[in-house]
């Protein structure tokens, strides 16, 4: 069999992705570790750019509306057009910053004034828990003697203390180092956070810039297919993810709205606190609402249990009617996923990656799907060669043809 050269670049290939496999199994360990490595050099510019994307969605509104002139002197234009970048930035970083304090500023204050009212709750709580218990066995002698008879091991106090004294040895070395760890977590965290806020800042000031630079690098350097599928995907993914943000933001509001409302109505303690919490922690799809419960309900239990439990039932009641009403129809159709495939995609994402796939998978298989679904129904438009019913399409333009051109048929 000879061997021409379209075959030989085939083997070729094949031989080095069959090495590259290979490799790949054998450093399996020492990849993953480079890996790891490497995103986490990559981390404050990965968090840079995904908070400019999330300022540039109030940021593209605050132009949108505000600055809808246009002057006939080109000048005039131009000086227009370079307020506008930094006003809009500026207005988005406060819109951001007054969301998070209006949070912060109703929900922190109540859990501190809640957990003092708990810390003096609990003594009288202790108090009254084994009054209870003392009354229970004055109660019932039978038992206190049956638990009197059972044979309980002697303790060795002597050995427990001395144990005790080695944990506390032992522990107050760990507690240093965990507490070193743990402040050098916070400054890197913290320095982190700031290289990606420069970062972000620098992207939305330059985004056109930048946005043409890569287009024409991405146009160098492929093919002209590659290019218009490459931009195409580009273009599904920025319009999904921006439409699964609004939607996520829509319906977190619908949702603490209606725990507002209905909290109120019921007359439930700190009703707009709980809906602030709820609506803010509900940007988490599905399981973000849970946590707004847990944090509600353990700030009515100390106030009133009866209504702490009142509180669970409206809670899973809500969230029936959002979770199977609201949520799929808001950010299903924000996104054009169909609501079984919104479940589907964070059930797979919070598998996978916990919070943040929730968050990604969404937008991510709503570009898929909007792919695939483009895929096939251009496959289906397509003259189909080989069946019956090709045969009868071909067949009757022939005759067709026929009758035109007088020809028998």
């Amino acid at each position: 069999m000879e061997l021409g050269k379209g075959n030989m670049k085939r083997i070729k290939g094949l031989i080095l992705f069959a090495g590259i496999v290979v490799l790949v199994l054998l450093k399996f360990d020492m990849l993953v570790s480079a890996l790891k490595l490497f995103l986490q050099m990559l981390s404050p510019f990965i968090m840079g750019g995904a908070m400019a994307f999330i300022l540039n969605l109030p940021m593209r509104f605050y132009e949108k509306k505000l600055f809808r002139k246009q002057y006939a002197d080109q000048r005039k234009q131009n000086k227009y057009e370079k307020k506008k970048r930094p006003v809009c930035l500026t207005l988005a970083l406060l819109s951001v910053i007054l969301v998070i304090a209006v949070v912060t500023g109703t929900v922190i204050p109540q859990l501190i004034s809640t957990g003092k009212v708990l810390a003096q709750e609990i003594p009288v709580f202790w108090d009254n828990l084994m009054t209870s218990a003392e009354r229970f066995f004055t109660d019932n002698a039978e038992l206190e003697k049956q638990l009197k008879s059972l044979e309980i091991p002697d303790i060795n106090w002597d050995s427990m203390l001395q144990a005790i004294g080695n944990f506390l040895k032992n522990g107050m070395g760990s507690l240093a180092s965990t507490t070193f760890s743990v402040a050098g977590s916070i400054v890197s965290g913290a320095v982190n956070f700031f290289i990606a806020l420069i970062f972000s800042l620098y992207i939305l000031g330059q985004k056109e810039k930048l946005g043409d630079q890569a287009e024409r690098i991405l146009r160098a350097y492929t093919k002209p297919k590659v290019y218009r599928s490459v931009r195409k995907i580009a273009v599904l993914l920025n319009q999904n993810f921006s439409n699964f943000i609004t939607g996520q933001c829509l319906e977190a509001v619908i949702l603490g709205t209606m725990f507002a409302v209905t909290m109120t109505v019921f007359r439930f303690p700190f009703a707009l606190m709980i809906g602030v919490l709820i609506a803010f922690t509900a940007l988490i799809p599905i399981v973000g609402a849970f946590l707004g419960c847990a944090v509600g309900a353990f700030l009515i239990l100390v106030d009133n249990p009866m209504k702490a439990v009142a509180f669970v039932v409206l809670f899973l009641i809500l969230q029936q009617i959002e979770g199977n009403l609201i949520y799929p129809h808001v950010v299903g159709n924000s996104v054009g996923l169909p609501s079984i495939w919104v479940l589907v995609a964070v059930t797979i994402g919070g598998s996978l990656m916990g919070i943040v796939g929730m968050l990604i998978f969404i937008p991510l298989l709503s570009t898929g799907y909007a792919l695939l679904r483009e895929d096939v129904n251009k496959r289906n438009q397509m003259e189909p060669e080989g069946t019956e019913e090709g045969v009868k399409i071909k067949e009757g333009v022939k005759i067709k043809e026929g009758k035109k051109k007088g020809l028998p048929h």
